[in-house]
């Protein structure tokens, strides 16, 4: 009982501690104007705020995947004031964190690299269909022009897809090997 006690109390302050990294990544990144504009599509930008969400994941499970996403969310819309905007990054980073959590039920040895591969596609698939809806009925663009752009959309989706579960695995990797599972 004692043990059960101890892992959860280390789940929720992991989970804590890497809410309040989103944050603090967020906020710094967005201010220091350290976002990197997507070249073909310069409103979306590359930011590491989905690293500490892929390491929740990785060390604590999807609940605290998923609480990571929704504080991302939060943190958006408290900075921003823009709820489409704050619902759509944490969509984007929930679904990687569920495509992640999906892949670490594979059976084999090389589960926890595979398991990157459907992170990156749920998020690339689900980006895809929620931008068919919002950019016509909130942003007012025409449905082909929305059609247009879904391939750069896509190949913005992967690269930060890609980025943060890279970087999440590197670390979950460097503290493994330091601190172990």
């Amino acid at each position: 009982m004692v043990k059960m006690a101890e892992r959860l109390t280390r789940r929720l302050t992991g989970t804590a501690i890497l809410a309040a990294l989103v944050v603090v990544f967020d906020y710094c990144l967005k201010f220091s104007g350290l976002k990197i504009p997507f070249p073909w599509l310069p409103l979306l930008k590359f930011d590491f705020t989905g690293v500490p969400i892929a390491l929740s994941v990785l060390l604590y499970g999807l609940y605290s995947g998923a609480t990571t996403s929704i504080v991302a969310s939060l943190a958006i819309l408290a900075r921003s004031g823009d709820l489409v905007g704050a619902i759509m990054k944490g969509i984007a980073e929930f679904v990687t964190v569920l495509g992640i959590a999906i892949g670490l039920y594979l059976p084999g040895r090389w589960r926890r690299g595979v398991s990157a591969i459907p992170g990156v596609a749920l998020r690339i698939a689900t980006m895809s269909v929620t931008n068919l809806i919002v950019l016509p009925a909130y942003y007012g663009m025409p449905y082909n022009v929305t059609v247009g752009l879904l391939p750069m959309i896509g190949v913005f989706n992967a690269i930060q897809g890609t980025l943060s579960v890279s970087l999440g695995y590197l670390l979950y990797t460097a503290y493994v090997r330091r601190v172990g599972e």
